[in-house]
């Protein structure tokens, strides 16, 4: 079974995609002992941006470096999305990664699926934002002081007015008043993490247009 952080002292991977929720994941596991050498995140299969956020993959590179980590992608289609993240944790399995630091908060499904993957590599899941109130989490990674924007909404929940606000407590009043998740669990909407206390310096990017793809309007972020 995957753990919060009762596991100690182990060399991680952080299942990183830019927003809120791996940050704080990130943030969490350090606080609990453990040693994050490496940030992994899965693309689109052209490679080139986060298939859900829509987030470059320069700027996740940007990310890195602000945190002083290096960071290791794999890309892939959604049907082919679990043996190429097998294939790259065998490599950071084979370079002494022990466990992988996960930000999923409460989908049994997600858990269910990162638990027997990483129990079919041998490698420790830890997931240290569990089970926790979704409110408290998003409230816990503002108060630390990160500063996040949206930079992808679900059409269907939020319109594209949405994009580009920063995440703080005045957005997330707002979010509430419309019914929405404010944490954005269910995917209504993801997050952009450029500064906080983990961040050497913040990340340089600027907001360009505005695309549409499966359902999802993405903010185009520009280095």
């Amino acid at each position: 079974m995957g753990t919060n952080l009762k596991d100690k002292g182990l060399t991680a991977f952080s299942s990183w995609s830019g927003g809120k929720d791996s940050c704080l994941a990130l943030h969490r596991s350090l606080a609990g002992g453990n040693s994050v050498a490496v940030l992994f995140t899965m693309t689109h299969e052209s490679g080139g941006f986060l298939r859900t956020h829509g987030t470059p993959g320069a700027l996740i590179e940007r990310q890195a470096e602000a945190l002083g980590l290096p960071v290791r992608f794999a890309s892939s289609t959604w049907q082919g999305y679990e043996a190429a993240f097998k294939e790259e944790v065998a490599r950071l399995k084979s370079g002494g990664i022990e466990a992988g630091v996960f930000g999923d908060i409460d989908l049994a499904e997600h858990r269910e699926w990162i638990e027997r993957v990483c129990a079919e590599m041998a490698i420790e899941p830890l997931l240290p934002l569990w089970g926790e109130k979704r409110e408290d989490l998003v409230l816990e990674f503002i108060d630390l002081g990160y500063q996040a924007m949206i930079v992808s909404v679900r059409e269907e929940a939020l319109s594209r007015d949405w994009l580009g606000k920063t995440l703080d407590r005045s957005t997330l009043s707002a979010l509430e008043k419309r019914g929405v998740d404010i944490s954005g669990e269910g995917g209504e909407f993801h997050t952009f993490v450029y500064a906080g206390p983990l961040f050497r310096h913040a990340v340089d990017f600027r907001p360009g247009g505005i695309e549409e793809r499966d359902g999802l309007l993405r903010l185009q972020l520009e280095t």
